[in-house]
């Protein structure tokens, strides 16, 4: 069995996130796999490390899928990118171990949110941003983070169906560049709920808008009760950025 590591970039904004949804479905992985069962001639069905949201863009996804018919790197490489969409690229193949994960294996992973911070719109970054008219605090931001770090029960901050799988997730860092207009946050962690992220980001947001205090952060995630976060960031600003295995 040939076990391939892909690793992928894609501007998230016409399609409904990562995972497949079925027959005629406007998903990265169902692109991905349409082009793969093509070229093998068998249905293949590709593994990702993670599932980003509707709208949510990636720097560098990760993915594997396994067939027993053999092909060189560059041939799996150069047949996707020929056949796959212009907004979908695939930037690297690696034969890899057949034990090999995409999901399983990834140890921690990164996103990045992008927030332009000016009265007036960016007109080259309005899809891949967050406009906030408002000047931010961002010393107000930064405290606020340092309650996130560490291993919490997130239940506040997802919008996750199922309550049966644990909602406790460790995040690693927060860390925030400030440059040109553009306020940018890069959350770590072991892994991330559906929506985490963005609910993380958006009560940030309020925090710098004065909307929330620092300190209510321990409270609302104690509390377990999602109606506490308040807002969640837009989709356009995020942006899967590393993986690390």
């Amino acid at each position: 069995m040939n076990n391939y590591k892909l690793t992928i970039q894609y501007d998230g904004g016409r399609y409904k996130g990562w995972q497949r949804q079925g027959n005629g479905d406007q998903s990265i992985q169902g692109k991905i796999e349409n082009v793969l069962t093509e070229m093998v001639g068998e249905q293949i069905e590709i593994i990702g490390c993670s599932r980003t949201d509707a709208g949510v863009h990636a720097f560098s996804q990760i993915a594997n899928f396994k067939t027993h018919k053999p092909f060189t790197e560059s041939e799996v490489m150069n047949y996707l990118n020929r056949y796959l969409p212009s907004d979908i690229s695939i930037i690297e193949v690696t034969i890899v171990h057949d034990r090999f994960h995409a999901r399983y294996n990834a140890k921690d992973k990164t996103y990045l949110y992008k927030i332009w911070n000016k009265d007036y719109s960016n007109p080259f970054m309005r899809k891949y941003s967050m406009h906030v008219t408002e000047k931010l605090n961002l010393a107000k931001m930064k405290s606020a983070s340092s309650y996130f770090i560490g291993s919490h029960d997130f239940t506040s901050y997802s919008n996750a169906k199922s309550k049966k799988k644990s909602m406790v997730r460790e995040i690693y860092s927060i860390d925030f560049n400030e440059k040109n207009g553009f306020i940018e946050i890069r959350i770590r962690g072991n892994g991330f709920l559906y929506n985490m992220v963005r609910k993380i980001v958006g009560t940030l947001i309020e925090v710098g808008l004065g909307e929330k205090d620092p300190d209510s952060i321990p409270s609302i995630i104690e509390s377990k009760e999602r109606i506490q976060t308040g807002r969640m960031a837009d989709a356009e600003g995020l942006y899967l950025e590393k993986v690390d295995f």
